[in-house]
């Protein structure tokens, strides 16, 4: 049996970067039609703008604010290889230079939510090769309502958004179970207990569960939902306490190419959720910080905390966003080196 079913991460998951040009480019290279694509300046003071094809071009949401989804002249078409963008300023402006990080979906899957409630209807896109899914669905503010992802398996971290209303994007991350949430617009610690968030229940193979919280279930509001499973060989979802006093090596049984990871169990320190890459400059030995959560420009300042491995990552002390004793949430993407006899390599 092959180690992993994903033989190219970069087919499902990949970075482009780009400079901006303050009119119209169509950019390739990403290697896929793209169905969600989050892109941030890397020089400049403007938001991470998200797109996805189930919600529509145009249509932005914000990962470091709370405000509600925006039509904006951003992302204003999904190609074969990339996407085009428009003139908007905060993700196309004059000989600034972008990331933009790229996950692929593509079957179109549409029905009616379950469980509690009056049962809504939602529309989606689904790749269980990859385990990714994107849902919008329609709120009924019941607890119980339950939402199909299409995955096959139970994701382990879905992250929300509500479109219609101003507020924070819930994050469920089964390090952090089904009691509690993360924020990712925010530096905050682990949130709860409230059943007002997944309805103290973890997903299934089948469905997600919501509480009667107006962030997750408002009722007739429009919700977007990107859920992520484990891959072997290709995604990592899990959880680490940092030793500040040593070298923290994280196992993932693969080079990570994308990371996003966050302090869940203090704000102790500099709690961001930190964006990381194996495309921008600096990605081992002086890693260049980007947070979800901050409209900041690249940080550079902080000297080698983050390499890539051949099947990890490895923190040198206390990470920025990471301070000694405390546990951490992440969420990684990346390419294995092991080949179809299951034996794996050593990191370098």
């Amino acid at each position: 049996m092959a180690y992993t079913t994903v033989n190219k991460s970069s087919s499902f998951m990949n970075t482009k970067l780009f400079t901006g040009n303050s009119g119209t480019q169509a950019l390739t290279g990403v290697g896929f039609q793209p169905d969600w694509t989050w892109i941030k300046a890397r020089d400049g003071t403007y938001n991470h703008h998200t797109f996805d094809a189930v919600r529509g071009v145009t249509k932005s949401v914000t990962t470091n604010e709370s405000a509600a989804e925006t039509t904006i002249s951003g992302l204003t078409a999904f190609g074969t290889d990339g996407f085009t963008l428009g003139s908007n300023s905060q993700t196309n402006n004059n000989s600034y230079s972008f990331a933009s990080w790229n996950w692929k979906a593509g079957t179109a899957v549409s029905g009616n939510t379950g469980g509690s409630g009056s049962y809504k209807t939602y529309t989606g896109s689904v790749n269980t090769t990859s385990g990714f899914s994107i849902i919008k669905y329609e709120g009924n503010g019941t607890n119980g309502m339950t939402i199909p992802h299409h995955l096959g398996v139970a994701p382990k971290m879905i992250i929300t958004k509500n479109l219609s209303a101003t507020g924070d994007w819930y994050t469920y991350h089964q390090a952090v179970g089904n009691t509690k949430t993360m924020l990712l617009n925010q530096t905050n610690a682990e949130s709860g207990a409230d059943i007002g968030f997944w309805n103290n229940t973890s997903p299934t193979s089948s469905v997600f569960s919501v509480g009667s919280s107006t962030a997750v279930n408002g009722n007739g509001n429009s919700i977007i939902a990107y859920c992520f499973a484990e891959v072997q060989g290709y995604s990592r979802i899990g959880s680490f306490t940092v030793n500040g006093n040593s070298t923290n090596m994280i196992y993932t049984g693969f080079r990570p190419s994308f990371l996003l990871m966050k302090q869940y169990s203090s704000t102790s320190g500099n709690a961001q959720w930190g964006v990381f890459d194996n495309t921008r400059a600096g990605y081992n030995g002086k890693n260049n910080f980007l947070y979800a959560n901050t409209d900041a420009v690249a940080d550079s300042s902080n000297a080698q905390t983050l390499d890539f491995l051949s099947n990890g990552f490895r923190l040198y002390g206390e990470y920025v966003s990471a301070q000694a004793g405390q546990s951490n949430i992440y969420y990684a993407v990346g390419q294995t080196l092991v080949g179809t006899n299951g034996i794996t390599n050593n990191a370098r």
